[in-house]
Formats: C-alpha cells, sequence, structure tokens
C-alpha cells in the first residue's frame, strides 16, 4: 500500500458515463482515491450510499472524491443511476486492476481492490491512507481525520 508522502501513481480510467478521468488532470486541488471490491455488494453501496451522504464534508475541504472498483462502467452507471451517486465512480476492469495494483491494493486471489482509501493533496503526494479488513465499512470519521490533515 502506498505510504503517506509517496507521489501517487497517475491514472488515466473512465467514470460511469465512458468520460475518461486523469488523476494528474486534477492537481491543484485535494483528491479522494477510494478503492471498493464490487458495485452492487452490500457493504460498498453502504459505504458509498454514506460518502454520497457526506459530500458537503468533502466539498467543504475542496476534495474531488474518486471511487474505483474493478466493474465495467456498465456497471457502475448502473449502480450510480440506482442509488443516485453524484461521484465519479471509476472502473478499473481492463487491464484488470492495474491501478489497484500501482497502489497496492489488489487482492489477486480475489480479483478485486482492497476496501482502502488515499487522500492526496493539491500535488497529488498522499496526505493520509487508511483500509478496512475485508467486509468491515471504513468509518466516516476516518475520512475526516484524513481530510483534516490536508490543512496541516
Amino acid at each position: 500500500m502506498l505510504e503517506i508522502g509517496a507521489h501517487a501513481p497517475d491514472f488515466t480510467l473512465q467514470n460511469q458515463y465512458g468520460e475518461p478521468v486523469t488523476l494528474s488532470g486534477l492537481r491543484g486541488r485535494p483528491v479522494a482515491v477510494v478503492f471498493y471490491p464490487f458495485a452492487f455488494s452490500g457493504v460498498c453501496t453502504g459505504e458509498l450510499c454514506r460518502l454520497q451522504d457526506s459530500l458537503p464534508v468533502f466539498d467543504d475541504a475542496g476534495v474531488r472524491l474518486l471511487a474505483v472498483s474493478v466493474d465495467t462502467k456498465y456497471t457502475l452507471r448502473a449502480f450510480a443511476r440506482e442509488e443516485s451517486f453524484d461521484f465519479d465512480l471509476l472502473s478499473d476492469f481492463w487491464p484488470h486492476g492495474a491501478v489497484a495494483q500501482r497502489y497496492g491494493v489488489f487482492d489477486p486471489v480475489s480479483g478485486q481492490a482492497e476496501r482502502a482509501t488515499f487522500v492526496l493533496d493539491a500535488e497529488g503526494v498522499v496526505a493520509d491512507a487508511f483500509r478496512s479488513e475485508r467486509g468491515v465499512p471504513r468509518e466516516l470519521e476516518a475520512y475526516r481525520s484524513a481530510l483534516a490533515k490536508l490543512d496541516g
């Protein structure tokens, strides 16, 4: 897993609408890169719905939220539509999990991203990173704590 202080690897992934999102193109503002295993799974759906409900926390901090899974953009479009997500869901489908691998959070046995979050400063440096075990959702307080590190 990437260490705090490391430069986050750049990537370009398609969002749920097929639009390319390039991490380096977001320089100048902080970004939260949230890896999660699969769309429509119980824990992931609950986590992302909590993030949707907490978007003002990210907006107030000036942070762009990006959620990344190994699902296809078509699956992500259906997921976003069903749950009314107002943030980018990025497809790390092919090469399968390549971005998650570069961030050190890909589980090759199950073929999915681990539940891991990287909060990057405006220059793309990891300000904070945290993860939770399989089946255990990340707490909103962990996000609040990570976002607070951007001010310091």
